[in-house]
């Protein structure tokens, strides 16, 4: 099966670029008017006003009528920028390439997913060998009209007979699980409801999984407290509410708890969390009625790999902030014994397990080194990648002889090789047909000093024919927390900008693990300002050196990013041109009010806790909107269905900077329908929000988008 698309190359330069004309001054008609409420809150003295507490509410009349009006100012706003059009092409000619994964074998067939370039959501094909022509086991863009139905995770039985797939509609965190037979791709009458969080987990007999789940919201679904997660055994072919609870803690309500299980079916692991990092193992024999603490929680990370000869293989950072490969013995549990000792310089991001072997993945200043190990922790060798970039698919099953993996840097989508695990050999399976010439850009790693003098690296992709005369526009984009790692992949919409003459970079902040736990903790909680403040040295930095001017220089990030492009707008509304903060935690002393907020307190800290309300005000973004002040060209970016970071986060903090606002610079609010925070976001919908920002970016640094010829 062959799918070809044109390569297109493009020359940019002075005789290649139709300009638009001068750049045309856009008024946006006037903001929607937000009533000031008095609502006052005393946290340990101090009074803090929150005057649009009324539009935490999603469901009243006046917050849909303020959301409605707000659309129509913004809608407007963009629809008067000339080369809107021009950029909704250009991005959905980059967009239109073939997107495969690297397959993988469950049962007698290898499964993979694929898009032929513009298709709302990836579908799913197997074949019985790889490389030729497959058939389509599920195709989820049948699961809905829009595409607004996704697939959030996936799981095949051990035999490879039943495959459970978990679809969140539109970008909702609640996922209802189903299983189909693979036999004769028949959807059963499995059916479960209220998991977030949660896939199904497969029992070494096939017979049925394990799930996570949440007692049905009596309120607002999407934005009601989640409390007392529970784990589940559900049994091929029986109703949800015969379900077996498995485990269940009635004295900790803010705790996650998932199962996992040994492939020989004898063990029986839960994983507890109290929020985004911290974990404690709980085990017993499949056998037994009771669990037992194997791995106490919650000052280190648990992550479990593999579990053979009731040896339980796991990664973790307890007393090794760069992690280690570590095994215990789950008949004589005592001190946990060393099978890859901690790099020195390298971050273990995690280890996968095929054909026998270990295979490490390392990060290497945000880029991956592969190593393969075998069970003593002998190291048999480092993988030869074929290119710099992020790596994944070194995972598969113990008869395995070979796998697939993926390599994708900022300038190439994702390429799939074949890798040989007994003689260490990559052979190239398939290249993805870009509609680019990628010999026209690079990508560099630079390093940079922050305020306190912590050196941090950051990652620019530019044209090769790009100078350093500040004139360039630029757009900064980093997140910094939660030990995300940003490493090398491509993005559409970035390489479109790039192509523009634009430089598109990402800084390594603190808050993520690049260099470790370490790393992680000089950026949360009372440390949170020294990402803020990495962030604002990164834009010095490029200032400084030449690649961009304040004037031309834009900041984008999503979620936590979302948080630090708010946080860094209102400290330095001096430095940037434009700020594109996406669902963003906005309202540092009520985010852990709403869904499951609170599981973010042991990153953040929480305002219930005195000291810990003392460092968060101090930079909480809705809280340090000043009136008077000239604040940059803004567009908030969130969408009606976000139940992880609920939308009254960035309703507020738009209706605030509004209010504030003493330039002439527009402050607007971006609001999507039937979306989330993100995963699962249909290609059509994903065009239209990067075709939004881009006119949005281009038309408030004052450089048009120039059509290129081909």
């Amino acid at each position: 099966m062959k799918h070809l698309s044109i390569k297109v190359a493009f020359l940019l330069g002075a005789a290649a670029a139709v300009s638009c004309g001068n750049m045309k001054q856009i008024k946006h008609q006037p903001y929607p008017e937000a009533v000031r409420g008095e609502v006052v809150d005393n946290y340990f003295g101090t009074e803090v006003s929150d005057p649009y507490r009324w539009l935490e509410d999603d469901n009243s009349e006046a917050t849909g009528a303020w959301v409605a009006a707000e659309n129509a100012v913004t809608q407007d706003y963009l629809s008067q920028i000339p080369f809107r059009g021009a950029i909704r092409e250009r991005l959905t000619e980059l967009w239109n390439y073939a997107k495969e994964s690297a397959p993988r074998k469950h049962g007698d067939w290898w499964y993979y997913t694929y898009n032929d370039g513009l298709q709302n959501q990836p579908v799913i094909y197997r074949t019985k060998t790889p490389g030729e022509a497959g058939e389509v086991f599920l195709d989820p863009n049948k699961l809905s009209d829009d595409g607004t139905v996704a697939l959030a995770a996936m799981s095949f039985s051990k035999d490879g007979r039943w495959f459970a797939y978990s679809a969140a509609t539109s970008g909702s965190d609640w996922v209802e699980i189903r299983v189909m037979d693979t036999a004769d791709k028949s959807l059963t009458s499995d059916r479960i409801e209220w998991v977030k969080f949660s896939g199904a987990q497969w029992a070494a007999d096939s017979k049925g999984f394990y799930y996570s789940a949440y007692d049905a919201p009596k309120q607002n679904t999407y934005s009601s407290k989640n409390e007392f997660q529970k784990v589940y055994y559900h049994t091929l072919g029986t109703p949800q509410a015969a379900d077996k609870l498995v485990y269940e803690d009635r004295e900790h309500p803010l705790r996650y708890f998932s199962a996992w299980t040994s492939e020989d079916g004898k063990w029986l692991f839960v994983i507890a969390s109290e929020g985004t990092s911290g974990t404690e193992i709980l085990y017993k024999k499949v056998s037994e009625p009771k669990f037992r603490v194997l791995l106490p929680g919650f000052e280190a990370d648990y992550s479990p790999v593999d579990c053979k000869d009731d040896q339980l293989y796991f990664v973790t950072n307890r007393d090794a902030s760069n992690y280690a490969l570590m095994k215990i013995d789950l008949n004589r549990p005592g001190q946990p014994e060393t099978v890859i000792p901690e790099s020195d310089r390298n971050l273990l991001e995690g280890v996968g397990t095929a054909g026998g072997s270990l295979f490490a993945y390392y990060l290497q200043d945000a880029q991956s080194r592969i190593y393969q190990y075998d069970y003593t922790g002998k190291q048999v060798r480092e993988v030869a990648l074929p290119a710099i970039g992020s790596v994944g698919g070194f995972d598969g099953r113990e008869e395995d002889t070979e796998l697939y993996y993926t390599l994708a840097n900022y300038t190439a989508p994702a390429t799939i090789y074949k890798y040989d695990i007994a003689s260490g050999e990559s052979t190239l399976y398939k290249a993805p047909e870009v509609n680019f010439d990628p010999e026209l850009f690079t990508t560099e790693q630079v390093f940079y000093t922050s305020k306190d003098g912590t050196r941090v690296p950051m990652f620019i992709t530019r044209r090769k024919d790009m100078k350093r005369d500040g004139k360039n526009p630029c757009l900064l984009y980093a997140y910094g927390g939660f030990q995300i790692n940003l490493t090398p992949g491509f993005n559409p919409s970035a390489l479109m900008f790039v192509e523009q003459g634009g430089i598109y970079c990402v800084a390594n902040l603190r808050g993520g693990s690049e260099y470790g736990e370490e790393w992680h903790r000089g950026g949360m909680l009372e440390n949170k300002q020294n990402v803020f403040d990495d962030f604002i040295a990164a834009a010095e930095y490029l200032v400084a050196e030449n690649y961009t001017s304040t004037d031309k220089l834009a900041i984008h990030g999503g979620s936590n990013g979302g948080l630090l492009v708010g946080a860094c707008e209102v400290q330095r509304p001096d430095l940037y041109a434009v700020c594109l903060p996406a669902v963003g935690v906005m309202d540092m002393l009520r985010y852990h009010k709403f869904t499951i907020g609170w599981g973010w307190a042991v990153e953040y800290g929480s305002s219930e806790d005195e000291e810990q309300f003392g460092y968060i005000y101090k930079y909480s973004p809705l809280h340090n909107i000043k009136e008077g002040v000239k604040y940059p060209a803004t567009m908030v970016i969130t969408a009606d269905h976000d139940d992880r970071v609920v939308p009254a986060h960035s309703f507020k903090f738009a209706a605030t900077m509004q209010h504030a606002q003493a330039g002439d610079a527009p402050i607007l609010i971006r609001i999507e329908s039937k979306a989330g925070h993100g995963a699962g976001k249909p290609t059509s919908k994903r065009i239209d929000e990067a075709t939004d920002m881009y006119a949005f970016l281009f038309q408030n640094i004052g450089v048009p988008y120039r059509e290129l010829k081909k």
